[in-house]
């Protein structure tokens, strides 16, 4: 659980600093966990591999997860603003 933790908050924080958005230290934590859901789940799709062993493959396909979910949140944010 600790290693989950770890590994969501500095996916999360440097998604944040990539894509915008930072929420926090529980935020960035979340969004790095459900980020490394995600980049797990495309990478899988795509065929591809984490581009290192170990820790670090895991942090990079959690950030890369991280940054498609601040995007998508980004994209479902600005399209609930109607102009006046």
């Amino acid at each position: 659980m600790a290693t989950w933790i770890a590994i969501g908050a500095i996916a999360g924080y440097l998604a944040s600093l990539v894509a915008g958005g930072g929420m926090g230290i529980v935020g960035d934590i979340v969004v790095g966990v459900v980020g490394a859901f995600i980049g797990g789940w495309v990478f899988r799709s795509l065929g591809w591999h984490a581009p290192f062993a170990g820790i670090a493959g895991t942090i990079t396909v959690a950030f890369v997860g991280a940054v498609l979910l601040l995007a998508l949140l980004r994209l479902v944010r600005s399209g609930r603003r109607r102009p006046v």
